[in-house]
């Protein structure tokens, strides 16, 4: 990593993020995208890539949703990855005895704990709601289990209740209290309060799990490891309900670049997310960060010469760094160094005349839509010959 990637006010920051992991759950709640729905081999070629990227956590699936989705969950956990394999459970008995035939490193097991979602999802009362979630737990644990207990909701459950049942999860063996902002209204300082409150609370390791209604699923991610969350959730794109999920791509370079976390392999981010753009049928948008197709493109003029010289300029990052390339667009932005440049590195020496003249041309295309690719550029400059 550059030097001049390092934020200097990182040095500000403390404590920073040391010792977590990474839990993706592209395969469980990005499949709960609408629409989307992934196949037995989409699924294992995402977990074998989600592996060799370095990722700890692969969240299989929810493998009491039918016989297939248990069979594939099963298969995952048996392809000898790296990676330990767990799914979701709801706090029923024998969610638990389909995660147990999975044989799976871990089962996360979740009762939504808001006043809302006790009122007009589940139609009982805090008191029987963690009661039945505890006797999961237990029979979990009692069948050698890893656990992961889960707050549905958590982020609009009260913070004193939030409190006593991950203490009471903790008593009764859970190995992970999971924090999940499942409408997405966490914010940077709310998420590090959070987080900071639970984490005084109980001993046990405490998961973060951002949704990104207001946008801010990965910075709430970020805000939440600086507080001491040990285990962060993601999906590859940020794909996931609604709005989606903290996006694995972001969290993992802003990981590395902000904190110097360079365990994960990044330089195969981008492969990994055009294999779930197309598994998934979700176009990434152009303007997505480090993955989207403007990510390392330039055309203003200023910023094009400028990049020319020393791509940092304009780059936090070299894009090889997560497996892209660089792009100079030519268009209405383009200034005559810029294109100079451009025109030279396709093997052409024009006189002065002919750049103005050239550049000319490119703006009036550019303000007319009409896109100017190499091909085009290289007609553009035959004819001034």
């Amino acid at each position: 990593m550059d030097d001049y990637s390092r934020n200097t006010l990182m040095q500000y920051i403390n404590p920073k993020p040391k010792d977590i992991e990474i839990c993706d759950v592209t395969l469980r709640d990005g499949e709960q995208t609408p629409g989307v729905v992934f196949t037995r081999e989409e699924k294992i070629a995402i977990a074998e890539k989600l592996d060799s990227i370095g990722i700890e956590v692969i969240e299989a699936g929810f493998p009491v949703v039918s016989k297939t989705e248990e069979d594939i969950v099963r298969e995952i956990a048996h392809l000898g990855l790296d990676a330990r394999v767990c799914c979701l459970a709801r706090s029923v008995a024998k969610d638990i005895d389909v995660a147990l035939r999975c044989d799976v490193d871990f089962v996360s097991v979740f009762i939504a704990t808001s006043d809302l979602h006790l009122k007009y999802k589940y139609h009982k009362t805090f008191e029987e709601a963690e009661s039945c979630a505890l006797d999961v737990l237990d029979y979990a644990k009692d069948h050698g289990l890893t656990v992961r207990f889960a707050a549905e909701d958590a982020t609009r459950t009260d913070v004193n209740v939030l409190k006593s049942i991950f203490r009471a999860a903790e008593e009764h063996g859970a190995d992970y209290v999971s924090i999940a902002d499942t409408v997405g209204i966490l914010n940077p300082s709310t998420a590090h309060y959070l987080v900071s409150e639970i984490k005084n609370t109980v001993k046990t390791k405490v998961c973060i799990h951002c949704h990104n209604d207001l946008g801010m699923a990965v910075a709430n991610t970020v805000s939440g490891a600086e507080a001491g969350a040990f285990q962060l959730h993601t999906t590859v794109n940020g794909i996931g309900e609604r709005c989606g999920n903290a996006s694995l791509e972001e969290l993992l370079v802003s990981l590395r670049v902000q904190y110097g976390i360079e365990r994960y392999d990044v330089s195969q981010l981008s492969e990994l997310s055009k294999m779930v753009e197309q598994y998934s049928g979700i176009p990434i948008p152009r303007i997505k960060p480090i993955v989207g197709c403007n990510a390392f493109a330039h055309e203003s003029g200023i910023h094009v010469a400028a990049v020319l010289e020393n791509p940092m300029t304009y780059e936090l990052y070299a894009p090889e760094m997560v497996g892209c390339k660089r792009e100079i667009i030519i268009g209405k932005h383009t200034g005559s160094k810029a294109l100079k440049g451009v025109v030279q590195k396709m093997g052409y020496d024009l006189s002065r005349d002919q750049m103005c003249t050239l550049l000319d041309r490119v703006k009036k295309c550019s303000e007319a839509k009409r896109k100017v690719t190499c091909e085009r550029l290289t007609e553009f400059i035959r004819e001034l010959e």
